[in-house]
């Protein structure tokens, strides 16, 4: 099984106890998500490190208003490691009221820029900001032939046809476990097979309520998009191990 979107840096897991645990579960490979420099690079030691931990490069829009060009520079360094399988996670969110729109464009724009240069794809965090991230990834369509994941996708299934459109797959974790969380299983139910992961978003948003997340709780979510879905459980697996392979050959 794969965690498509997992944070470890700064996160408080203590390791290699937590690495036995997820492997354990049988969650064979973990792709560590970047959400500032110093974070990236520290996931990326941390995969050199671990058999089966993979990471992504990428400066996350809450931090795009001290982004610059030293951070494209040392984000492509990143990208060159053979661990390194997407740039990521970048984007938008609106969400608090302080949020710089232009900048986190920007940031946005210039770092899926990076990853065609790199011939990357793009782990995408979209938080409030549904018409301004479709708009942008309308314009740079042409930019992102090495494919994007909409990242623990919450916009429901009313505009995904639209991200599907431009070639988008999407990841869910625990929050399709909730009981309240009506959009994401709609969600789930018309996301097509060869398009769907799995995430944890550890140490956040476990399927167990009141607990730290981990990428050991990859099996209760692909349990539940099973059930939702209506396949078993091994077909699930195995689409989200195919979809992973196409959209990160890195992890091949």
């Amino acid at each position: 099984m794969i965690d498509i979107h997992a944070h470890f840096a700064d996160e408080g897991y203590t390791f290699p106890e937590e690495w036995d645990k997820i492997k354990a579960a049988g969650v064979n490979k973990v792709v560590l998500a970047g959400d500032t420099v110093e974070h990236s690079k520290m996931h990326r030691d941390f995969c050199k490190r671990y058999a089966g931990a993979y990471f992504c490069a990428g400066v996350h829009p809450e931090t795009a208003n001290a982004f610059s060009d030293t951070h494209v520079n040392e984000l492509a360094e990143l990208c060159s490691d053979k661990k390194c399988v997407a740039v990521g996670e970048i984007g938008l969110d609106y969400h608090y009221p302080d949020f710089n729109n232009r900048a986190q464009r920007e940031a946005f724009v210039a770092q899926i820029l990076l990853a065609e240069r790199c011939g990357l794809p793009v782990q995408i965090h979209s938080r409030d900001a549904c018409a301004d991230t479709l708009a942008i990834l309308k314009e740079m369509q042409a930019h992102l032939k090495n494919g994007f994941l909409l990242h623990c996708y919450s916009y429901g299934a009313e505009v995904m046809e639209d991200f599907l459109r431009l070639g988008a797959y999407f990841s869910f974790g625990g929050v399709t476990c909730f009981k309240n969380a009506k959009r994401v299983v709609e969600s789930v139910e018309k996301c097509p097979t060869d398009r769907i992961l799995t995430e944890t978003d550890s140490p956040y948003l476990s399927p167990l309520r009141g607990e730290k997340n981990t990428p050991a709780n990859i099996p209760v979510i692909v349990e539940k998009i099973a059930e939702i879905k209506g396949m078993s459980f091994a077909e699930v697996y195995e689409a989200v191990r195919a979809n992973a392979v196409r959209l990160f050959p890195k992890l091949a």
